[in-house]
């Protein structure tokens, strides 16, 4: 059994060496692609299109925004719109009692009327927080009286192909990075954060992670590093997070200005929240691109002032609702999963082996794939690599490993079926020379009908038939195999044409006078027509020459009383027929002997016939016939 075992091991191992190297390859390479940054584009699609996927979620009633659409202009009858309809909103507003108000409009140029009610609104009320754009080009400072502890940046952060994932939360002040007095943060943050004072919550540094932000001893899961994910040499300069968007076409509520300025809003909408104001209208250009939120409206974009409310959102569902901020495994775990998932097809190559086996294999695998990323996503907001292992999958798995495992098995059978074939021409050389002298010799040994030197001589004969046979198995293994040897000692080279091999055949068979009824023999009739044999393998002809000595040898073994003998070769219906007739006592056994089998498999081989039967009066023909074309 440890015998079995092993050797089962050993030839496994050589399998997967001689095999596995081409699924290796492609492994190494969609690994090489990942590291130089060629994935990221793919990794992005699939990280949108698993987060629009998700189970669609409730409203989010923390978040409020005041949305300032066409409707709106067109009752203001201005745009922008006047410093003081902003500051008549902005006082509405704060009559319900918000916790914090996110004013996403630019205030560093007055829009006159109402500039001054503005100034003293901003004055007044602390819960308020403007904006400014810090980073080139085009940087906005922000409304000249609001100090820093009410100003949030609101820079967005475009990927490569032009959509928006990150939010970037702090980063030192691009005039004075030395100095963490001048340091920057986001819209978000400052609303947060306003947020949580109101409760009696400051925000602090993490335990885990001391860059982080800690919330009520959660800490807000960050981009760590330069590879974060999907994410290949990435610098936010400071720090930020990926946005887990809130999958709802309808995620926040949202009021227009007119409905405020009217009075029609329910004030338990407003009370305690965070409002955000900015412009909801296309004129306005404040429009940002993803495809990782569903919209009614704007097919792969979503407005602005949107795009804060869900950075808003995310912070506050992780820390008072346990919903999962978006994370992912360090590079070492990553690459890690992305091997394990780079032998899986390689493996599943190696056990399948058959196309459709492999097809469908492989389609679970990548449906099991798909599965544990949207899982991971969704559950714990864990984002797992899952287009390199696709395209390793798709390469390996359908292509490279299963082609490589199926040539190499092919090569084992095809070993296996040369091994059979010197199996059965080992038994054809020694069936047609040495057992055909054995049997002469002990036919006159039990009849006691020749002298006793002439038997010592047959079976010195017999002796020296072994040794040669020996020899010349000796020179097949050594690789001389374009050769035959026939049971009366003669070698012939199998590149001749087909017709002179069988006329070689023919006649040193009849030469041999160790078959008895030979002797009997009066009229010896031989005819091979030439022959197409350009599509016939060595091994056809070898065997095709094997058929005749054969049919000839039975007839001098068995065809008691034969006076004729008739060989030929020749087409009749496109069909070339290779046969030997005799006129001697017939078939006195219909039992299947080894040497028919044989014929029979060689004819099957050929796609063509054998047959072997009597004749009448008397006689015995053997014939094989074949459709000498290309196919065979």
């Amino acid at each position: 059994m440890k015998t079995r075992i092993w050797g089962f091991i050993c030839k496994e191992s050589k399998l997967w060496l001689r095999a596995a190297p081409p699924g290796m390859i492609v492994l190494l390479v969609v690994m090489l692609i990942r590291i130089v940054g060629g994935m990221q584009s793919s990794e992005w699609m699939l990280l949108d299109t698993m987060l629009r996927l998700r189970p669609k979620e409730p409203l989010d009633e923390r978040v409020v925004i005041v949305g300032i659409d066409a409707k709106d202009i067109e009752l203001v009858n201005q745009y922008p719109i006047p410093d003081g309809k902003i500051a008549e909103l902005l006082t509405k507003l704060q009559s319900y009692k918000p916790r914090a108000i996110g004013l996403d409009l630019f205030k560093n140029v007055p829009v006159k009327p109402g500039s001054k009610q503005l100034t003293r609104v901003l004055q007044e009320n602390t819960n308020i927080i403007g904006i400014e754009k810090i980073l080139p080009p085009g940087e906005v400072p922000p409304h000249k009286t609001l100090p820093q502890q009410q100003v949030g940046f609101v820079d967005l952060l475009n990927d490569e192909d032009s959509k928006n994932r990150r939010y970037l939360l702090y980063t030192p002040s691009p005039q004075n990075p030395q100095n963490p007095e001048e340091d920057k943060y986001s819209l978000a943050l400052r609303l947060v954060t306003q947020y949580f004072k109101a409760e009696g919550t400051d925000l602090a540094t993490g335990k885990n992670d001391p860059n982080a932000i800690m919330i009520r001893s959660k800490e807000l899961p960050r981009i760590t590093n330069k590879n974060f994910g999907g994410y290949i040499d990435i610098d936010d300069g400071g720090l930020s997070i990926l946005m887990n968007f809130r999958n709802s076409y309808a995620p926040f509520r949202v009021v227009s200005l007119r409905n405020i300025l009217n009075g029609t809003v329910n004030p338990e909408w407003l009370r305690d929240r965070i409002i955000l104001v900015g412009n909801r209208n296309t004129s306005a250009g404040d429009i940002f691109y993803t495809f990782a939120v569903p919209t009614f409206k704007l097919k792969g974009q979503i407005y602005g002032v949107d795009y804060h409310a869900h950075a808003v959102s995310e912070i506050l569902s992780s820390v008072i609702d346990n919903r999962p901020m978006l994370d992912s495994w360090g590079e070492i775990e990553e690459y890690i999963w992305i091997i394990i998932w780079g032998f899986l097809p390689i493996a599943l190559g190696r056990m399948t082996q058959s196309v459709w086996n492999n097809l469908l294999s492989v389609g679970v695998a990548a449906i099991i794939l798909l599965s544990c990323g949207y899982t991971m996503l969704w559950l714990w907001g864990i984002w797992i690599p899952i287009a390199p292992n696709l395209l390793i999958l798709a390469v390996n798995g359908v292509g490279l490993s299963a082609f490589a495992f199926y040539q190499h098995d092919k090569f084992l059978r095809s070993q296996i079926q040369e091994r059979q074939n010197t199996i059965d021409y080992t038994f054809n050389v020694i069936h047609n020379g040495p057992l055909q002298t054995l049997a002469y010799g002990l036919r006159h040994m039990r009849a006691k009908d020749i002298p006793y030197e002439k038997l010592i001589w047959q079976f010195e004969k017999l002796n020296q038939e072994i040794r040669e046979i020996s020899e010349f198995l000796k020179l097949e293994a050594l690789g001389e195999k374009e050769v035959l040897r026939l049971g009366s000692g003669l070698i012939l080279d199998l590149k001749r044409p087909l017709h002179d091999l069988l006329y070689e055949v023919y006649s040193s068979t009849l030469e041999r006078n160790d078959f008895e009824y030979f002797k009997t023999l009066k009229v010896k009739i031989r005819n091979f027509d030439p022959v197409d044999d350009k599509y016939l393998s060595r091994e056809q002809k070898r065997s095709i020459c094997l058929f005749l000595e054969e049919a000839l040898c039975n007839v001098g073994k068995h065809a008691e009383g034969v006076k004729r003998i008739q060989a030929s070769g020749a087409y009749s219906a496109s069909q070339y027929k290779l046969w030997v007739k005799d006129n001697g006592s017939g078939i006195k056994s219909n039992v299947e002997n080894k040497g028919t089998k044989h014929c029979k498999l060689l004819a099957k081989q050929l796609g063509g016939n054998f047959r072997r039967e009597s004749l009448s009066p008397r006689g015995t023909i053997c014939e094989l016939s074949w459709i000498p074309i290309k196919g065979f």
